[in-house]
């Protein structure tokens, strides 16, 4: 029995021992007796948003330091009360010194399963890429970032599947706007401006081979053709709208237009896309969503 007379009291001087730890309870290595609710497996179980700086390479062999954000999961076996979740952390934090690119993954997803006893596991890491971008014609410089996810699945077959995960800023210029616009200059003579939005492309793509971000961006630049801009003098404005005019697309186009350069890329075994232009003519987004068709594949 506890005693009721407990102290307030932390002794930072209170050493722990083996026998001690051992006396420790452990509700989530328990028995099948303590589970609540029904008795399933569960799919996957973990930690999410776990940071640290991690090293990536560069095509030019630099290496970058990014802050990043982990998701590690694990699958829960029916029978079992939970697993260990520090131990995704620190099983983790064992390559900490590492260089992460996809195929990195496959060791990571391999410890897991070993150390959690576990049949699948799944692996995330989120962070902020820099690319330096040149202006369109003033000659200056600035850094564009890149949302991107590697991610690694594995399966009870021990079979590896990586991922990668981009989100690409880009300028859309309705086409159906531009030819209402001129229509009422040539007819009326009225000043109208067509109309154009922010849009972004949500990449996912599953690798057969490893790629590096700067080469999606590169697909997705030369598909598009009118990514926002970081460092803007006046030229580069002009230039912008000009870009604007002669690469004016629907959301149905950009889609296509991804689909078009991503078909053919070797180190892409699949991929789905999904554009959305966030319009500024009406309160609504219009979003396209296409995907590479791989029997079985990503929907």
């Amino acid at each position: 029995m506890i005693s009721t007379k407990l102290k307030r009291h932390y002794d930072p001087t209170f050493t722990v021992s083996d026998d001690y730890k051992a006396s420790l309870p452990d509700l989530q290595n328990g028995p099948a007796s303590l589970i609540e609710g029904a008795d399933v497996p569960i799919q996957q179980v973990g930690i999410s948003n776990f940071k640290l700086p991690l090293k990536y390479p560069r095509p030019d062999g630099e290496l970058l330091t990014l802050e990043t954000s982990v998701d590690g999961y694990v699958g829960l076996e029916a029978g079992k009360k939970g697993i260990n979740m520090s131990r995704i952390m620190r099983s983790f934090y064992n390559f900490e010194d590492d260089v992460f690119h996809p195929d990195k993954l496959e060791e990571i997803l391999k410890t897991y399963r070993e150390e959690l006893n576990t049949q699948t596991a799944y692996l995330r890491l989120s962070f902020n890429y820099p690319i330096k971008q040149e202006s369109l014609r003033s000659g200056l410089e600035g850094y564009q970032y890149y949302t991107v996810s590697i991610e690694g699945t594995m399966d009870a077959d021990g079979q590896f599947r990586k991922f990668m995960h981009l989100d690409f800023e880009y300028s859309s210029a309705c086409p159906c706007s531009y030819e209402l616009s001129e229509h009422a200059r040539e007819t009326r003579e009225v000043a109208s401006i067509p109309h154009s939005q922010r849009s972004i492309a949500n990449l996912t793509v599953e690798l057969n081979e490893e790629i590096f971000v700067e080469d999606l961006v590169n697909h997705c630049r030369e598909a598009l053709m009118t990514e926002t801009q970081v460092m803007v003098k006046r030229e580069d404005e002009q230039a912008f709208a000009e870009m604007n005019g002669a690469y004016q697309k629907f959301v149905e186009d950009a889609a296509r237009l991804l689909y078009e350069q991503l078909n053919d890329e070797g180190r892409i075994h699949d991929f789905v896309i999904r554009c959305t232009h966030m319009e500024s003519l009406h309160s609504h987004d219009a979003v396209s969503r296409i995907c590479k068709g791989v029997k079985n594949g990503l929907r």
